[in-house]
């Protein structure tokens, strides 16, 4: 064994605390560019003539190719350098901002997003990374963590509120421009005010695991986001899950036999690091799949533009920073496990209300989910990210980073393509059901069956009667399938947080100190090693 160098000597505070911003704008400017093209849908369709599919690979391209490389790109951030990862994931994100703005066709502005999700890829798992190093204190990591959580909830929570006001005073395209300068910013701050820190690997770089790790996920996203379109059962989507788990199967096999695995699986045995890391990830599962939802029923059910609906969602992102910052001193009185349970309970009583909308339902009663739901997602968000990365060696830092931004990833996927294809297979049941009772023209049904948001538009042209009667037909169909989701959406979040209660283990030591994977579980993190020290 070698033995350690001296602990390091942290910056001064106020130093510390304006690398933390930096790297938290990077982390706001990553959440912003996920969603902030959910409501150009519209205008990006009218501007380009896209089709459908490529509508879909242009929003969803960027989220594909983040989860599909995010864990075998952050496995060797800590080698590479935390502050270098975090710059060119940035710069990436930058330049495929501008080929996006001044795209001509829409394979090119899928392009653009495909390449940004990589530069996220680059950037995600170094900010949790550059916090680890930045904070070796478990308190101040706490905090900054905390805050973490609560800044990257918030970016991808506000990009539809940012997204729907850049369409309706610009155009999609100021969605790419307003990257720009953002990332500008963050570059020279970055350069300025963040050490750069790295640990040396002891062999070289698993390749074949990171491929193989790289290829399973990719096409497990690519499989969940196509799923709903092409039918869960088609042979596409059937072939796609078989292609995934071979490859997945063939990563866990080459981990296991590896002699420098990329992951080390004994990693996931840990219940701080494997539990936590699925709480989070059914816990995005649930809201990522709400948040879609809810946008559509603030636009097609309580009739609010994309500026609109957007601004009503954010009670779920205050709710969620209030959370995460609640979290900090709940954990430190109460052990990690209190705020992950605690949490996850509070996002299940947030479903129940959402699972009472009734069709005369108002806004007030969707505001009282996102408040509950947005403040227990905070809870568990700051606490599990906390204890997966309080649980791993600093010199595995970005690791622990991409195992926690990996596991969120695929989360979200699933939870907006189960959640979407649920919501959307009972809507047309019920809505078909009502319309042929009704004796409503075909081109109404067609509508019902091609998209929820057009049904309103072809109501429009009836007589004035039945009109009314589609209309209410309508609501009433969405809202069924909507508390269907929630009931859904809510028995996940309640079995996981009975499954985060008997497994998480006993609550952390009253002082949250943290507890390292592996053989050092119990015993006191050992000092920094030198090739760890920040070179500025």
């Amino acid at each position: 064994m070698t033995a350690a160098a001296p602990a390091r000597t942290p910056a001064p505070p106020v130093h510390r605390a304006a690398a933390a911003a930096v790297v938290c704008l990077g982390l706001f400017m990553l959440g912003l560019d996920l969603t902030v093209l959910n409501v150009a849908v519209p205008d990006l369709q009218g501007g380009l003539e896209t089709s459908t599919a490529q509508v879909q690979w242009i929003v969803d391209g960027f989220a594909l190719v983040l989860g599909g490389t995010v864990l075998a790109v952050g496995a060797f951030t800590d080698a590479w350098g935390r502050r270098r990862s975090f710059v060119c994931g940035v710069a990436v994100c930058g330049g495929a901002s501008l080929g996006g703005a001044l795209a001509a066709q829409p394979w090119q502005v899928i392009a653009a997003r495909c390449t940004m999700g990589a530069g996220a890829a680059l950037l995600m798992p170094a900010t949790l990374a550059v916090l680890h190093h930045l904070f070796p204190e478990a308190r101040l990591r706490s905090r900054a963590i905390a805050a973490w959580a609560a800044v990257g909830g918030m970016g991808g929570l506000c990009g539809p509120v940012i997204g729907g006001w850049l369409v309706e005073h610009f155009s999609w395209r100021a969605a790419f421009w307003i990257n720009l300068p953002l990332a500008a910013v963050i570059i020279v701050l970055a350069l300025l005010l963040v050490p750069e820190s790295h640990a040396r690997r002891r062999a070289g770089f698993d390749v074949p695991g990171a491929a193989l790790s790289a290829a399973g996920l990719l096409v497990l996203v690519w499989s969940i986001t196509e799923s709903p379109h092409r039918g869960w059962t088609s042979p596409a989507a059937l072939t796609g899950f078989a292609v995934a788990a071979l490859l997945l199967a063939a990563f866990v096999r080459r981990q296991l036999h590896a002699p420098a695995p990329m992951l080390p699986l004994s990693l996931l045995r840990v219940p701080a690091i494997g539990v936590a890391a699925a709480a989070l990830a059914l816990m995005s599962f649930a809201m990522f799949g709400a948040l879609f939802v809810l946008t559509l029923y603030l636009q097609g059910v309580l009739g609010f533009s994309p500026w609109q609906a957007g601004l009503r969602t954010l009670p779920l992102p205050a709710g969620l920073a209030l959370g995460a910052v609640c979290a900090v001193p709940v954990r430190a009185r109460l052990g990690g496990r209190v705020p992950v349970v605690g949490g996850l309970a509070l996002v299940t009583v947030g479903f129940a209300i959402l699972a009472t909308t009734t069709p005369d339902s108002d806004y007030p009663h969707c505001a009282a989910f996102q408040l509950v739901a947005g403040f227990g997602a905070g809870l568990v968000a700051a606490a599990a990210t906390e204890s997966v990365m309080g649980s791993v060696a600093t010199e595995r830092a970005g690791l622990g980073s991409a195992i926690n931004d990996a596991t969120r990833q695929v989360g979200s996927a699933l939870g907006v393509a189960v959640q979407g294809s649920l919501l959307a297979a009972v809507f047309t049941s019920r809505l078909t059901a009502s319309l042929t009772d009704l004796h409503a023209p075909a081109p109404v049904a067609a509508a019902a069956r091609h998209s929820m948001l057009s049904v309103p538009a072809q109501a429009m042209r009836l007589p004035g009667p039945l009109r009314s009667s589609v209309l209410s037909a309508a609501r009433r169909a969405f809202t069924d399938a909507m508390t269907l989701t929630a009931v859904v959406a809510g028995a996940v979040t309640l079995l996981t947080a009975a499954a985060a209660a008997r497994w998480l283990g006993r609550p952390d030591r009253p002082d949250g100190a943290p507890r390292p994977a592996g053989a050092r579980l119990h015993g006191p993190q050992p000092a920094p090693r030198e090739e760890e020290r920040p070179a500025l």
